[in-house]
């Protein structure tokens, strides 16, 4: 017997897929090469003329960065991240992404501190946004000071720390594990 929310899930998956792979601006041939999957394989997958199985949908939610539940789901889920606030020293981070994957963002509450400027390295690319305060970036032997509604992207690999400046700032930040630049859009006029 047929469960009919499976079935109902099951059949909106092509259109999911469709959906995540364009908001990625993802080739169906870029996909294929990313999960072994043939190209026809996927186009008879998103257009319903191949049933949805765990054999295909593994590898394409893995490629797309969602979990297996986020791509067969057939009614959205809550919108609202419900992250809990992590403090690390004069940080205070709240995520506000809840999937896994490589590109990760966060609001973050910095803190003036009189302790001593340690610069650190580690594998990644950040971006952030300044929304309050103005924060002071130490990267390498290059030192800037970054007020509201300046932002700043850097190779996470190059000695690098970030402090309040005469108060506390808040900021936006985008950051990739594995080195993911962030690629800013604008619309072109018609």
């Amino acid at each position: 017997m047929n469960d009919p929310d499976s079935t109902a899930a099951i059949a909106t998956v092509g259109a999911r897929l469709r959906a995540l792979r364009g908001e990625r601006d993802l080739t169906l041939a870029v996909l294929a090469q990313q999960t072994g999957i043939s190209v026809s394989t996927l186009s008879r997958l998103e257009s319903g003329r191949r049933k949805a199985t765990l054999e295909l949908l593994l590898p394409v939610a893995s490629a797309l960065g969602v979990s297996l539940d986020d791509l067969v789901r057939s009614e959205p889920q809550d919108p609202r991240v419900r992250q809990v606030p992590q403090k690390i020293g004069s940080h205070t981070s709240i995520p506000l992404t809840r999937q896994p994957g490589n590109l990760q963002a966060y609001k973050l509450i910095v803190e003036p501190t009189d302790d001593p400027v340690t610069q650190k390295t580690h594998e990644g690319y950040e971006w952030f946004y300044v929304l309050s305060g103005k924060i002071r970036l130490r990267l390498g032997d290059r030192e800037t000071v970054l007020r509201a509604g300046e932002a700043a992207e850097f190779d996470t690999r190059v000695p690098h720390w970030f402090g309040a400046v005469d108060g506390p700032a808040e900021l936006l930040s985008l950051f990739g594990k594995q080195g993911e630049r962030i690629h800013l859009r604008a619309r072109t006029g018609r």
